[in-house]
């Protein structure tokens, strides 16, 4: 009996360890500027050197998830003309492509580097039938400028950092953007811009918005903007300006936009929470517009208490 109960306490202790050694999952937030001047238009590289040596193994990219209709929905005429443009081609691929389920797994699980022209291509039209974005955008990407990517910046911070990232950890990319309140979202940003005209709302986010440029000045002359914009101070102020957080006077309109901006958050976060919950990777990296990081990083630790979420600057 006291060897069954000695065994019985080994193997406890066992199981414990065994868990107690599993290593912590965590998120690491690069926050852009999107689109960017021709002089800052290597802005994208400090943050592609972090990222590289933080060699992750999951990549999470601003694109909308292939299977959230309600997103799609309001993008097949909403606000980019490249999402229209997506939605268009992917709707015809629909129709005249027929995807091999088969071949396409056996393509998409090849290394890039194996890759020939004509199976690039394959799993262009296959991502585009799929209505998966941010690989179509990835391997559009490889098919223009090739595995070394763009010898010159396309000033397109996401993409610049993302696919040479993508190529060089060779990794596909994996969706989380959620748009099914943006029309609203903007729609509240024009009528909370209304309303401010004479409560001092609009001179206050003027305000906000001349410190962020001015404190961006002396960074961007000495090519560090994108660790700059990755500073808390500045994500906190960009947070501010798109969250309505600046207002003196909280109207109607203001009120709108921040519940639809912190609602898009909440849904990015949970789109990150449950892919990260379904695989094994204990490393993963998102890159997001620069406004969201904030709110982006309260709401994955709301979800997920376990996870551990860090930002670029201060990892």
């Amino acid at each position: 009996m006291k060897s069954q109960i000695t065994l019985f306490t080994l193997l406890l202790v066992s199981i414990f360890n065994l868990f107690a050694q599993e290593p912590q999952k965590e998120v690491v937030i690069i926050g852009t500027m999107h689109t960017v001047p021709k002089i800052v238009k290597n802005s994208y590289k400090p943050m592609l050197r972090f990222a590289k040596k933080y060699n992750p193994e999951a990549i999470y990219v601003e694109s909308p998830m292939a299977n959230d209709s309600i997103s799609w929905n309001y993008l097949r005429d909403g606000w980019s003309k490249n999402y229209k443009s997506f939605y268009a081609k992917s709707e015809e691929m629909k129709t005249n492509f027929q995807i091999d389920l088969k071949k396409f797994k056996e393509l998409e699980s090849k290394k890039m580097s194996d890759l020939s022209s004509s199976e690039i291509d394959y799993l262009i039209n296959s991502y585009m039938y799929n209505r998966d974005n941010g690989n179509y955008e990835l391997m559009s990407y490889i098919k223009k400028y090739g595995l070394k990517g763009a010898t010159k910046p396309t000033r397109h911070e996401d993409g610049d950092l993302t696919y040479k990232l993508a190529i060089h950890q060779d990794l596909k990319v994996k969706n989380m953007d959620d748009q099914q309140t943006n029309g609203i979202y903007h729609s509240a940003w024009n009528k909370c811009a209304r309303e401010g005209s004479k409560n001092g709302n609009n001179a206050a986010n003027s305000k906000l918005y001349k410190k962020d440029y001015n404190s961006a000045i002396l960074p961007a002359i000495f090519r560090r903007l994108g660790k700059h914009t990755n500073n808390r101070k500045s994500l906190n102020r960009l947070h501010k300006m798109s969250s309505f957080n600046y207002v003196l006077q909280d109207t109607e309109g203001c009120k709108e936009g921040r519940k639809y901006w912190n609602e898009r958050n909440k849904r990015m976060a949970a789109n990150i929470v449950n892919q990260i919950a379904e695989s094994n990777n204990t490393r993963n990296l998102v890159v997001v517009g620069a406004a969201h990081v904030i709110g982006l990083e309260e709401e994955l630790k709301r979800k997920n208490p376990n996870l551990k979420v860090i930002l670029m600057n201060e990892y």
